[in-house]
């Protein structure tokens, strides 16, 4: 069994900002050493979460209203008792995605759909350095 880290690197807007983590991914484990295993992406903070969606202008707008209905900006957080910064719905938004997932790597490729991208929401009010975690492991 092998593991081998890896970062991407990325800056982000805030505000359900949305990148496209998969072109990257695929450059991490082309020069890796696993064929067979699984790739675990993990953002680093509290206030985005990691997915897979079809990465198309449509489902990136309906996204962001979808997760404006379900923890409005100008919504009333208890978070913003304790720290007063005005994020309490980036936090909330980003519980319900969660930090990570785990894609199966099949033959030196992600078991992805044709249509499938693994991707970062910055659910933050501040543009942030967002740092994700790529695991490769396997052999």
């Amino acid at each position: 069994m092998k593991i081998e880290n890896h970062k991407i690197e990325l800056r982000t807007r805030g505000f359900c900002d949305i990148h496209d983590l998969t072109p990257e991914a695929h450059r991490k484990i082309e020069t890796s050493k696993v064929k067979n295993g699984q790739v675990t992406f993990f953002v680093v903070g509290s206030t985005a979460g990691i997915t897979t969606v079809e990465y198309e202008p449509g489902l990136i707008k309906d996204l962001k209203v979808v997760f404006e209905k379900l923890a409005p900006e100008n919504g009333r957080y208890y978070h913003e008792d304790t720290w007063h910064d005005g994020n309490g719905f980036s936090h909330v938004r980003a519980s319900l995605l969660k930090p990570s997932l785990s894609v199966p790597l099949v033959n030196g490729e992600m078991t992805l759909g044709t249509w499938q991208q693994v991707i970062l929401i910055d659910f933050d009010n501040t543009p942030r350095s967002r740092q994700v975690v790529l695991q490769i492991m396997g052999e």
